[in-house]
């Protein structure tokens, strides 16, 4: 179709109109081959071949070709290129792994090479952009998050000083249904809204109390959410950098609004707990944003938490308690 196309505007054309034909001709042909000798350029030096893939178009890579069904449209690639093929996409090059054997050795036994990360372009928008486990490059504040992560913050014994917490709104539902007996119940959103009140009791539980606290679980549940959603969505500027200052689709706007709205109940709440820490009170309990805070204060020599540091991990861990449930 394409090239029919181009037949039926070469014959249209008038004869005066010659040299423009063959000058538009020309730089197209000149574009095309300038782009494959780049890539061919880029792709020397020594290093070892990429693995196969399938082709895509020039400048735009494989990215009009995606299905929206990755899982399904992956495995159909990997039964044609092999368990370890790449895609272009844009500017940037991925790699996709489908082999449990392979996976292994990307995700445990050579991890620190893959441990960095592309920062999305949104996360710009962000005071704290980058400064969770998850975009931070591997050195040592990457060691140092994980370990306030996974060796102090999710460990056993921190999750056990939340045991009350979890068991009072457990124990609390159980009531509410118990007293619904005989009228028909949304288990489903009795459910959700039990998470949802552990989550924010493990957050700031100790922190901010009773309706406000509900009220300030709710905002921030909106906001929270608003802000996965468009992390979810393909950005241009992820896959073109050159283009991230033009913001085209508007994702870096909505998503530094919807910032501006997470810091200001962020901050509240962080004033209100310095507050109570400072006044020598606990808030009645213990809580995450405690926690970071007491570590905060408690510092390091080489990699010191900060507030921002502070700030991300918390919005982490509200964003994957919500995700997993």
């Amino acid at each position: 179709m394409l090239s029919d196309a181009w037949s039926w505007w070469w014959e249209s054309t008038n004869s005066s109109d010659e040299f423009a034909r063959v000058s538009l001709t020309f730089a197209l042909i000149s574009l095309v081959i300038s782009w494959y000798a780049w890539m061919f350029i880029k792709n020397r030096g020594g290093a070892p071949p990429p693995p196969p893939g399938p082709r895509g178009l020039p400048l735009l890579g494989y990215l009009p070709f995606l299905d929206p069904e990755l899982h399904s449209h992956f495995a159909d690639l990997a039964r044609a290129h092999g368990p370890i093929l790449k895609l272009r996409l844009g500017s940037k090059v991925g790699i996709v792994v489908t082999s449990p054997s392979l996976a292994r050795e990307v995700l445990k036994d050579h991890d620190t090479i893959f441990a960095n990360r592309d920062v999305p372009d949104l996360t710009n928008a962000l005071q704290y952009g980058g400064f969770d486990i998850v975009c931070t490059p591997f050195g040592p504040e990457w060691r140092m998050l994980r370990r306030v992560c996974v060796r102090e913050m999710l460990s056993s014994a921190t999750l056990d000083v939340f045991y009350d917490l979890r068991r009072q709104e457990f124990q609390r539902t159980v009531r509410y249904l118990y007293g619904q007996a005989g009228s028909p119940v949304n288990v489903g959103e009795q459910m959700f809204l039990t998470v949802m009140n552990v989550i924010t009791s493990m957050l700031w539980g100790g922190t901010v109390k009773g309706e406000e606290r509900a009220s300030l679980g709710a905002e921030f549940r909106r906001v929270v959410a608003a802000m996965t959603e468009l992390m979810g969505k393909p950005n241009i500027s992820d896959f073109f950098p050159g283009l991230a200052r033009f913001d085209l689709q508007g994702i870096r706007k909505r998503f530094g609004e919807c910032a501006l709205k997470f810091e200001g109940i962020f901050d509240s709440i962080i004033q209100q707990r310095m507050k109570i820490d400072k006044e020598g009170g606990n808030g009645g309990g213990k809580d995450f944003l405690q926690f970071l805070l007491r570590l905060k204060d408690e510092g390091h020599a080489k990699t010191p938490l900060t507030m921002n540091h502070v700030r991300a991990l918390l919005l982490v861990r509200f964003s994957d308690f919500q995700h997993k449930n």
